[in-house]
This record gives C-alpha cells, structure tokens and sequence, in this order.
C-alpha cells in the first residue's frame, strides 16, 4: 500500500464531525439530589461555566449553586439552602433566588442572582457567599458594589480583568473591574434593536454572553440575533440572525435562531443553546456561518448522534476543551455532547 497517501471520502479540506449525544448527570425527573451522573438531580438547571476539571451550574429552579466533576460525574452542592432568599453566609446556609449565570475568576464563582438583581461571589473551597454588586432592589444605576443596581441580570462572563453582565431587563451589557466592583453601562440604553457605539447600540431583552478576550457575543435573545461587542471601544455589530424566529443554517443576517441564550466559544466558533429550536447551533466567529450541531429540533431527551438527539430547552452550555456540556432546562439534565472529527481514512 501506499503508506501517508490518505485517500479522503469528503470534499477537499472538509471535515466530517460525528457529534454524540449522551446524558451527563441529572434524571428527567427534578430535584436536588447529591449523587453521581444520572442518580443526581437538578431542577429547572440555567447556567454553566468550567474550567476543564469541573462545571459550575446555576441549579434555577432549587436556588443553588452545583459543582459536578467532569472525570466522575460527580454532583454536589456548592452553596444555597435550597430556599429563595438573599442570605450572605456560607454553603446551605446562604440562599439565592433563581441564580442563572455563572462565570469561573481563579478560586470564585461569580454568580447572576437574577431575581434578587445582585452579583453574588461564592468562594469554591468554602462555599461562602457575599454581595459583590447591586441591590435586592432593581434598577439601572452605575456605581460601586451594592450602590449599583441591576434589573433582572441573566448571564455573566469574564476576561479575567472584568466581569461583564447581562443585565436582562435594562437592555444592557454591564461591565463590573473584579479589583474595585465599579460598575458602568458598556452597550446598550433602551429595547430596541439598534447596531452602534456603547449606550447609542440597542438590545431586546439578551440573555447569553461570552468572550474570546477582544470580543463580547451577546445572544440578544428577542431580536433573534447574536451580536458582537468590541471591549475595547464598545462597538455593536451584529454577527448572526435575520431578526425572525425560524432555524435556517446559513451565513450572519440569513440566518434564523427561536430563543438564542447561551454561548461557549473555543476561540474559533460560538456555541449556543438555541433554546426554543431544542438544538445547539455552531457559529465560525470569522465569518457568521451558522450551521446546526447537534438537536433534531423537537423537544426530547435522546441520545444518538448529531441531529438524530434531541433537546428539551437547552439552556446553558460549556466548554472543557474537548466536548460541549449542554444543560438541559425543562429536561432537568446535563448532556454531553463528544466533538469528534472523523480524520480522513489512509487506506494502505
């Protein structure tokens, strides 16, 4: 044979990926139990970050913050009593009150408190909790720590300098300095749709973020778009979505999404939970192709491959280098989703 002569059975420079969809953690059933893979439960799951030896979930629905090792599927409780409330104190004994997103700076969880409006910070190794921004009262205000307010804020992300906020109800994207908890408005005044510089740019009630380090992406969820903030100058652009719900794969504006709300990027591509499509859609940040990874775009809990599984809302998701963990909201679960790309055969 002809040894390193690989013969491809795809087009030249194309990749075949075979995207397998299993179930992680968690039980179709709710609830909050401690345990292992699919004997653990969640309720009404929203968030997620890792750091490629752990996810961190924001557990909505039971008011708690869940750490689950990826080599074991290991779930445990890392902070909230399991009762709404907003209880500064440490492990069970603090509370949240539907906490949704959830970012990883060293050693802290930085934690959108949705609907207390606050900015929680949870220590990892001990579970203490404290208010590092906003009010349990909302509103748009730019200030220090608590002196800030927040209106419903939904998702959370970080370049590890600054923290940056969707701030849901506001129509805004916040940026809080991690060292001093200074708060100010990066994009975004009113709801709208409008591409632009900082508070000139409009939003309609986002709801995902994430960052390469230069950018932000925004899944500005009721415009049906993904946008694109520039950090530096606070430039808005829009990346992807045709501003109508619908599920086309296609490139930028010619592209559809129902409910974009979560993003993971591995510096090439966006991820997303494109929640009422049930699917998760992969977006090359370079060019705004959209195309469909995994999720037939009905409702379900299937496991099989690429668009043979199903989705039941896919809320939050998560990167570990090597595969995608998808929490599955309505489905009260964690999938995982194997980015395998099939190399070309060498037939010798």
């Amino acid at each position: 044979g002809h040894q390193g002569y690989g013969i491809s059975l795809t087009a030249e420079g194309q990749e075949t990926d075979r995207h397998e969809v299993t179930t992680f953690a968690g039980s179709t059933s709710s609830g909050s139990t401690d345990a292992t893979g699919t004997s653990a439960k969640f309720k009404y799951p929203w968030g997620m970050t890792s750091d490629g030896t752990n996810l961190y979930v924001a557990d909505s629905g039971n008011h708690r913050i869940r750490k689950v090792v990826i080599s074991t599927g290991a779930v445990t409780t890392i902070a909230g009593s399991g009762s709404q409330g907003s209880t500064n104190a440490t492990g069970i004994s603090a509370r949240f009150n539907a906490p949704r997103g959830i970012t990883k700076v060293g050693t802290n969880l930085y934690v959108a408190d949705t609907d207390n409006h606050l900015i929680r910070k949870v220590v990892i190794s001990t579970g203490a909790v404290t208010t590092f921004a906003g009010s349990t009262s909302s509103g748009s205000t730019d200030a220090t720590g608590t002196s800030a307010r927040f209106n419903k804020p939904r998702a959370i992300t970080t370049d590890g300098t600054n923290l940056y906020v969707v701030d849901n109800s506001n129509h805004k994207i916040r940026k809080i300095v991690i060292s001093t908890g200074v708060v100010t408005t990066l994009a975004g005044s009113s709801q709208g749709f409008q591409d632009g510089t900082g508070t000139s740019a409009k939003f309609n009630y986002p709801h995902g973020i994430i960052t390469d380090g230069t950018n932000l992406y925004v899944a500005d969820s009721v415009n049906y778009k993904i946008r694109k903030i520039v950090i530096s100058t606070g430039v808005v652009t829009t990346l992807a979505g045709s501003g109508s719900s619908g599920s086309t794969d296609a490139t930028g504006t010619a592209a559809s999404f129902n409910d974009p709300r979560e993003m993971t990027t591995d510096g090439t591509h966006l991820y997303l939970a494109d929640a009422n499509n049930h699917k998760i859609r992969k977006i090359v940040i370079s060019t705004g192709a959209v195309t469909t990874l995994a999720g037939s775009g009905s409702a379900g809990s299937t496991d099989a491959t690429g668009t043979a599984a199903s989705f039941n809302v896919p809320m939050g998701i998560a990167i570990d280098g090597t595969n995608l963990y998808v929490v599955e909201y309505a489905g009260h679960k964690i999938r995982k989703i194997t980015l395998v790309k099939t190399e070309a055969t060498d037939f010798a």
